[in-house]
């Protein structure tokens, strides 16, 4: 990717994440990025080849974390994880959890997006069926949908609602079922 087409889609993360999808506008995306007028157009001629780039460019950010989180050899180790990456999208990410977010609600209305969001999901998921199915999960696929719309549910909550509940106890619920 270019250092300029990545500053684009940095910045419309950065714009959707803090201002809604609203702030996404060609003009908008060049001034946050710093970068001449037309630039954001020049990459992504249409509002959906922009909404499928931030996609792309989320999925290619998010990947190796989750990577990471799915690594531990144990169930308790995978809780911990799991909690550090909730806390790290939360606080420290939060305005890119905040884009992927919009993006999901927009997702409802452009079934070309849901699409495009559907293609990164399985990528995340593929992760965690292998680290589900190691640590001895008798249904792996079911697991990581369960863990993952547990996750989700946690990260709406935190971000649209500003709950602090801690979420070890749900995690560690969903992954003792899991591997129950």
């Amino acid at each position: 990717m270019t250092p300029n087409r990545q500053r684009v889609l940095d910045a419309a993360i950065d714009l959707a994440g803090t201002q809604g999808l609203r702030a996404l506008t060609h003009a908008r995306i060049d001034r946050h990025a710093g970068l001449a007028q037309g630039s954001a157009s020049n990459y992504f001629r249409t509002r959906q080849a922009l909404l499928e780039g931030v996609v792309a460019r989320l999925a290619e950010l998010e990947l190796p974390e989750v990577d990471a989180a799915f690594a531990p050899a144990t169930p308790e180790a995978l809780v911990d994880a799991l909690c550090a990456q909730f806390d790290y999208m939360t606080k420290e990410a939060r305005t890119r959890t905040s884009a992927r977010l919009v993006l999901f609600l927009e997702a409802g209305h452009v079934p070309e997006l849901g699409a495009a969001l559907t293609r990164g999901r399985a990528a995340l998921e593929a992760v965690g069926v292998v680290a589900l199915a190691r640590l001895g999960a008798a249904d792996p696929q079911g697991a990581t949908a369960a863990l993952a719309a547990c996750f989700e549910g946690l990260v709406l909550h935190r971000i649209a609602r500003g709950d602090e509940t801690d979420p070890r106890p749900a995690f560690e619920l969903v992954v003792r079922a899991a591997l129950g």
